[in-house]
């Protein structure tokens, strides 16, 4: 789904027959303005998807921005002002900030995680575990957090887990029929695999097929073991278990990928505000 269209099945979602509270109790022709007022420190992002509703919403409106996506606010800062029709700010009001909120919580949240790895030069990745209908925005704040994307959806990386791995016949079995898959389809897509135990990776390293090899579920002590083994053979990414609280056990030299689905899943909106002034 591109982000017009987003746009427009939300405005739908919310408005259907029509704002009549809005309509019942605000002048058609009355003008006014509204700010968007910061309520807790973090990391703003979606100010530029916000124009694009308020667009959608109300050509005629009149943007007024003071903050861009990814700067670092505070309490009492004001993203932007918006001026023109109020039944059209009102409109766009909830949709705007269902999105920042949501968009500004995970850009805090990535942007915490970031600055821990960045000192050992590891990039830190989101997932797919995304609300359905909403990766596109969701994935946007972990970019303007300073994280990077995983594949975005099923198309666009082979990514064989332990149940595609189960069901192959084992990790020989699945890495040649995905390589086969790739090369009969003319795909130009990378290929990874998910490892549980140093053996399994001895046996995707021997195929010579993967080109990054995910830790599953690792201990740190074992991923020394395995970054020795890969010797810089395939790119690694280490996943599962980890949280802010033990990243740094896991910032190990010769990583070059952490995935956390916490960026996403269960990240608390940051508190924002749109009140008409």
């Amino acid at each position: 789904m591109d982000i017009t269209s987003f746009i427009q099945q939300s405005l739908q979602e919310d408005i259907g027959q029509g704002d009549f509270t809005t309509l019942s109790t605000i002048n058609k022709d009355q003008q006014g303005k509204a700010k968007l007022l910061v309520k807790e420190n973090g990391v703003l992002a979606g100010v530029d998807l916000a124009k694009l509703i308020f667009q959608e919403v109300d050509s005629t409106l009149n943007f007024q921005q003071f903050l861009n996506d990814s700067d670092k606010i505070k309490t009492g800062d004001i993203a932007f002002i918006v001026e023109g029709n109020i039944q059209s700010i009102l409109i766009a009001e909830r949709l705007v900030l269902n999105c920042m909120q949501r968009m500004s919580g995970i850009a805090t949240v990535t942007n915490e995680m970031a600055s821990i790895l960045s000192p050992f030069g590891i990039k830190i990745l989101d997932t797919r575990k995304t609300t359905p209908l909403n990766r596109h925005i969701e994935k946007w704040a972990v970019r303007i957090g300073g994280g990077a994307n995983h594949r975005f959806g099923l198309y666009d990386m082979i990514l064989i887990k332990d149940n595609h791995v189960d069901s192959a016949g084992g990790i020989k079995n699945a890495l040649v029929k995905a390589k086969q898959f790739t090369q009969e389809n003319n795909l130009s897509i990378p290929i990874e695999i998910e490892t549980r135990s140093i053996k399994e990776i001895e046996e995707a390293l021997a195929t010579g097929i993967p080109d990054r090899i995910m830790l599953d579920n690792f201990k740190p002590d074992t991923i020394k073991e395995a970054v020795d083994l890969i010797n810089r053979k395939c790119k690694i990414e280490v996943s599962g278990g980890i949280t802010k609280d033990n990243l740094r056990d896991y910032a190990i030299q010769g990583i070059d990928y952490i995935s956390m689905g916490a960026l996403t899943h269960s990240v608390k909106s940051l508190d924002l505000s749109l009140k008409i002034t």
